[in-house]
C-alpha cells in the first residue's frame, strides 16, 4: 500500500512538471495564465513568477496586467527576495494607485525593506531606509488595518539602531589605553547616545561607562588637567549616584569615587 502511494504521488510530481514545462514552452498565453494561477495559489511561488514574467509583457496595459503584477511581486517576496519584492511592491502602487491592492503592495513594499534589515552589528544604511518607508506607510495610510504591525517593525528597526550606537560608544571605552584621546571620544559617544535615545534601556550601562571613561581620563591625567577632568567625572558619578543609588554596579562606582575624591584631596593640599 505504501509502495502505491509512493508511485502515485511521484506519478503527480512527474504530471505537474510536465504540465509546467509545457506551458512554460507554449505560445498560448490562457495555458501560461492558467497554470501561474494554479501553481500560485498551490504556493509554488517560483515556478509561478517564471510563468508571469513571461506573461507581464503580453498584457502590459491590459486589465489583466493589474493582477499579474501584485501576484508577480507577492511571488518575489514569498521567496524572500526582498530587494526585487520592495521594487515591484512600489511600482505597483505607483501604476495604481486606486487598486483595493495599493495600501498591501505599500505596506508589503515597507516590510520587504525592513526584510533587508542587518543584524546590529553591521552597517544600518538599510535599517534607517526601512525606517523611511515605514514612515512614509503611516503618513499615506494612517488608518491602515496594518498600522499595528507597522509600529511594532519601526520599534525594532528603532532598537536596532540604539544597540548599534550603544555598541559603538562602548567599543571606545572598551579600546581606550590611556589615551585621553580615546577616553574624551568615548566620553563624547556616551553623552550623544543618551541625548539621541533618552529613553533607552542602556540608560544605567551608557551613563556607568561614560562615569569610567571620565574617571579613567581623570586619574590618569597630566598635572595641569587632573583637577579639572576630576571635577567633571565626579559630576559623572554624581549623576549617576543620583538615578541609580541602589544599582549593582554601585560597589564599582564608589570606589571610583573614592580615588578621585583622595585625588582632589592631594591637589588642594599641595596647592
Amino acid at each position: 500500500m505504501r509502495k502505491f502511494i509512493c508511485i502515485t504521488l511521484l506519478a503527480l510530481v512527474t504530471l505537474s512538471c510536465s504540465e509546467f514545462q509545457k506551458a512554460l514552452k507554449s505560445e498560448d498565453t490562457k495555458v501560461k495564465l492558467d497554470m501561474a494561477s494554479k501553481l500560485f495559489e498551490a504556493g509554488k511561488y517560483s515556478k509561478a513568477h517564471r510563468l508571469y514574467n513571461q506573461l507581464l509583457p503580453k498584457y502590459r496595459g491590459k486589465p489583466q496586467a493589474e493582477r499579474l503584477m501584485f501576484r508577480d511581486a507577492m511571488c518575489s517576496y514569498q521567496m524572500k527576495d526582498y530587494h526585487i519584492a520592495a521594487y515591484h511592491f512600489e511600482r505597483f502602487e505607483n501604476s495604481y494607485p486606486r487598486s483595493d491592492k495599493a495600501e498591501e503592495a505599500a505596506f508589503l513594499s515597507a516590510k520587504s525593506y525592513y526584510e533587508l534589515s542587518p543584524v546590529y552589528s553591521k552597517e544600518q544604511k538599510e535599517t534607517i531606509e526601512a525606517l523611511d518607508k515605514l514612515q512614509l506607510f503611516i503618513n499615506k495610510y494612517p488608518d491602515s488595518e496594518h498600522l499595528a504591525e507597522v509600529n511594532t517593525l519601526i520599534k525594532e528597526l528603532d532598537f536596532k539602531l540604539e544597540r548599534k550606537a550603544f555598541e559603538i560608544a562602548k567599543q571606545y571605552n572598551k579600546i581606550a589605553y590611556f589615551e585621553s584621546s580615546d577616553y574624551e571620544a568615548a566620553i563624547k559617544a556616551f553623552d550623544n547616545f543618551l541625548i539621541d535615545f533618552p529613553g533607552t534601556s542602556f540608560r544605567e550601562e551608557a551613563m556607568f561607562y561614560r562615569l569610567d571613561s571620565a574617571y579613567k581620563l581623570a586619574v590618569n591625567s597630566v598635572r595641569n588637567k587632573k583637577e579639572e577632568r576630576l571635577n567633571i567625572a565626579v559630576n559623572y558619578y554624581n549623576t549617576f549616584h543620583k538615578y541609580y543609588p541602589n544599582s549593582e554596579r554601585t560597589e564599582a562606582v564608589e570606589k571610583m569615587n573614592e580615588e578621585m575624591q583622595t585625588q582632589l584631596k592631594e591637589i588642594n593640599t599641595e596647592s
